[in-house]
């Protein structure tokens, strides 16, 4: 075989490399959406209820809110509303530190994405199905709802007594 003959197959043998792994990681990407939307049905399902048994008379939900506003794109993946109350609900397959960290970011600048939120109390949730780093700890310091899903439901974990905090 001449040098010109293994360089072709080199260069066949790296495209079909390349065309594999971006096949695996578009089926990655597809897995974890889909995952992601059944952690979301299931805290869904139950949001209602979980936070009326915490004090929070919410009645309605909203899921997917997007939007962009002075050049910045935005979604809340679930927000219960009351009228006078909301609680925003960020949903995570594995909740981390950092995702954490980001949600209380949006949440400061959550009335100015939505005004029409700026006369209300918004509290904030975080849910999830598994967590690394301690981060439902932390979410609970930082005054966050934190919402477990379990099975074919969810839980809301926080310490009995748990005051949350106003956005």
């Amino acid at each position: 075989m001449s040098q010109k003959e293994t360089d072709a197959k080199f260069k066949e043998t790296d495209a079909r490399f390349k065309e594999t792994d971006k096949r695996i990681n578009d089926a990655f990407r597809l897995f974890e959406t889909q995952w992601g939307k059944l952690i979301e049905s299931l805290v869904h399902g139950d949001l209602i209820r979980l936070l009326q048994e915490r004090g929070i008379d919410v009645d309605y939900t909203s899921t997917n809110v997007k939007g962009k506003k002075k050049g910045h794109n935005f979604e809340f993946d679930i927000i219960a509303h009351n009228g006078d109350e909301i609680v925003v609900v960020e949903v995570k397959t594995t909740l981390r530190v950092k995702h954490v960290k980001q949600f209380l970011q949006q949440l400061k600048g959550f009335k100015e994405l939505l005004p029409k939120y700026e006369k209300t109390k918004v509290y904030g949730a975080i849910a999830f199905l598994n967590e690394a780093d301690n981060a439902a700890t932390f979410a609970e310091k930082k005054k966050l709802f934190v919402i477990r899903a379990t099975g074919d439901s969810a839980a809301i974990i926080n310490e009995e007594g748990f005051v949350p905090g106003v956005f």
